[in-house]
């Protein structure tokens, strides 16, 4: 449903959020994420990109989230990476389906914009507030 490196960026996302804007270096939150070290500071430059995350460099540096946690949706840190595919056009060109997708890629269509409206209705507080006796994915701050 999503790529590896979208569920990357939610892991970090939600602990960062989690830090309460503490500052938390590359080294801890691919610890706490399970994330391969090398491949977290990609992940991390395309969310400051999106604006999603900050970071200060030096011996107390690190990575925090650029704003409040109620604010920033799945789909926000989804979107900054590898946004959700959506079937725009015949994926196989056929002069017959110009003009509006067939039933199949319709259908599929659909079920990739419940998708894209139960992320953009879900936001990393939401996440981190639900009550389910099993702890966020990732481990606390």
């Amino acid at each position: 449903m999503i790529s590896q490196s979208a569920e990357y960026a939610l892991r970090a996302v939600v602990s960062l959020a989690h830090a309460k804007g503490e500052r938390v270096s590359t080294a801890r939150l691919a610890e706490r994420t399970k994330v391969p070290p090398g491949y977290l500071p990609k992940v991390l430059q395309a969310l400051a990109k999106a604006d999603l995350v900050t970071s200060v460099t030096g011996r107390i540096g690190g990575f925090q989230l650029a704003r409040d946690p109620a604010r920033i949706t799945v789909l926000d840190v989804v979107d900054a990476i590898d946004p959700v595919k959506r079937i725009e056009s015949c994926p196989l060109e056929l002069d017959s389906h110009r003009h509006e997708l067939c039933p199949l890629h319709r259908r599929l269509d659909e079920a990739a914009a419940a998708v894209e409206r139960a992320f953009a209705g879900t936001t990393i507080a939401e996440i981190l507030g639900d009550p389910s006796p099993v702890p966020v994915l990732c481990a606390p701050p």
